[in-house]
């Protein structure tokens, strides 16, 4: 089986390549602009006659789509996490239309969630800020596309490797500069927002199960935790951790993201995952959190 992961440098995207290599008879190739790629793509510029041609020399059997933009403006955004999806798509059409198509999205499409309702697939989406909006752009693209195709809405991944431009690898990287100084202070925004963490390894294991899963799929699965906690719960332990011993101080309303927005509690519900994929998150935040400050498990 010939697989290619577009976005297989980025923090989900290692994970993905990863984890499909260890299928047996699979052969894994990597697109993006990483000097090691096999194919060079770059989804915010190339023209679907380019990455058709691309296409047809990779000749995959599965396509997954881990290339996005988390952060900058309102256009980078819109070139990765819209534009790039219509592309890959319409080069799908053209070079390999019998290819399956595993995009992953974002549980941020949903927008503010009601506390103690999970939102299911059918839920409706109001997105709070520019990268939800891109991303469930680049959704509706997809499940519209004709192609044999799946969109995976990806909770808070959290886990070994998290990148510093995302909460977690961020409060890593402050807790291993603190130590175990009794007086450091780590000054973060409000931490009162509830979130769906998930992680990152069995967002790769739920692309593994999608690329093989027979027959079509749900247009849209949620992959996620399935449990709202704080964002505070996080911080905490990874604190613990770590053997911090200073102190947290909270500002309120500070240190809010483009990717958050005024979004005070998100849950996935993702019964219809594990209907269509036999999927279950099987790792702990507490897991999680482990294996992000002791580094196992990174590609």
């Amino acid at each position: 089986m010939r697989i290619l992961v577009l976005g297989f440098t980025g923090y989900l995207g290692a994970h993905v390549a990863a984890r499909l290599r260890t299928l047996p008879g699979a052969l894994v190739l990597g697109a993006g602009r990483s000097p090691g790629a096999d194919h060079e793509v770059d989804l915010a510029s190339v023209r679907p006659a380019e990455l058709a041609k691309t296409l047809a020399l990779a000749a995959p059997d599965a396509v997954v789509n881990c290339a996005g933009a988390t952060g900058g403006d309102a256009v980078t955004l819109a070139e990765v996490n819209a534009r790039g999806p219509a592309v890959l798509c319409a080069a799908l059409r053209e070079a390999a239309p019998g290819a399956r198509l595993v995009h992953l999205g974002s549980a941020a499409e949903y927008g503010p969630g009601v506390a103690g309702s999970p939102v299911t697939e059918s839920d409706a989406t109001c997105p709070a800020g520019p990268y939800g909006a891109t991303k469930l752009a680049g959704t509706a693209l997809v499940t519209a596309s004709g192609l044999d195709a799946v969109v995976l809405r990806v909770g808070n991944p959290v886990g070994p490797g998290a990148p510093p431009a995302g909460l977690p690898g961020r409060l890593a990287a402050l807790l291993r500069e603190a130590g175990r100084d009794p007086d450091a202070v780590l000054r973060l925004g409000d931490l009162s927002s509830y979130r769906d963490f998930v992680d990152v390894r069995d967002v790769a294991r739920a692309a593994e199960l999608a690329v093989t899963a027979p027959g079509p799929l749900p247009r849209i699965l949620n992959v996620s935790a399935g449990r709202a906690v704080p964002v505070r719960e996080l911080v905490l332990g990874l604190a613990s951790q770590a053997g911090f011993r200073g102190r947290v101080e909270e500002s309120a309303g500070g240190g809010r993201s483009i990717r958050s927005g005024e979004v005070s509690w998100q849950c996935s519900d993702v019964t219809a995952a594990e209907r269509a994929l036999g999927w279950r998150p099987a790792h702990t935040l507490d897991e999680a959190l482990a294996t992000l400050w002791e580094g196992d498990g990174t590609p």
